[in-house]
Order: C-alpha cells, then structure tokens, then sequence
C-alpha cells in the first residue's frame, strides 16, 4: 500500500508540475515582459548587449519570439501532462521512455546551444531546474516500471 501511494504522489507530482509549467508557457508567450520574466529578459539584455534592459530596436522582436517560444512550452507541458495522467499512471513503460527520451535531447540541444552563446545562466536557471522537477518522480517510480504487473504498450 505505502509503495502504491509513493507512486500515486509522483506520479501526481509529474502532472500538476506539467500543468504549471504550460501555465509559464502561457504567460510567457503572452506576457513576456511582465516583473516575473524581466531578470531573465535583463540577463539576456546583458549577455547578448551589455546593457541592463533589452534595447527598444529588438523590443518587438523579443515580444515575438517569446511568443513561439511560450507556445512550445505549453504545448510539450500539456503533453507531459497527458502522459503523466494516462499511460504514466497506468505503468505503461513506454510513457517512461518518452518522458526520458524527450527530456534527454532537449536539455542536451537547449545546453549546446546556450554555450555556444554563452547563455549558461538558462543551464542552471531554467534547464537544471525543469530536469530535476521532472527527475525526481522517474527516479523515484524507476521500479515501478520493472515490475512484472506493470502494463506493457506496444
């Protein structure tokens, strides 16, 4: 009973933290340059111009680009969210997989690209953050997965 609840906490944990994140997406892609967003908007500011605030020439396009950026995090939390609730719950081992696979490529790209720019607060800021919240309940659900009742989906 206590392992059953162990794996019901996390695998909760993994859909309302996928629900809050979508909700970031939301409000990143719309409201970008809210009191939230602007320490990330000024380190950008200060890596990319050397300056404290993003320069008003590229304001429109900051607001831009937030917007497809935001929209694709809602949509891969949404995602998660989904599989969290159906096939993560029911111990299919292929939601597993997926989560790890698409999490895997995502922080390795987002990382080469952020030292290539020499971004290396989204490393530590936004990246490490988002692989632990989503770690923990891989880790501490791994043996649930290798159970032999657990549901196997081709």
């Amino acid at each position: 009973m206590k392992k059953k609840v162990s794996f019901l906490f996390w695998q909760k944990w993994l859909f309302y933290t996928s629900i809050l994140f979508a909700l970031f997406g939301i409000s990143f892609a719309l409201f970008g340059n809210n009191i939230f967003f602007r320490p990330y908007n000024q380190m950008l500011a200060k890596v990319f111009w050397n300056q404290s605030e993003i320069p008003s020439e590229v304001e429109s396009f900051r607001a831009f680009i937030w917007g497809p950026l935001g929209a694709t995090i809602a949509c891969c939390y949404i995602l998660l969210a989904y599989i969290a609730y159906y096939p993560f719950k029911r111990k299919e081992r292929w939601a597993q997989k997926a989560i790890i696979a698409a999490f895997g490529i995502w922080v390795v790209l987002d990382s080469v690209v952020c030292i290539k720019f020499e971004v290396y607060f989204q490393i530590y800021l936004i990246n490490a953050f988002s692989i632990i919240i989503k770690a923990l309940p891989l880790i501490f659900t791994w043996n649930d997965f290798k159970e032999p009742n657990s549901k196997i989906s081709t």
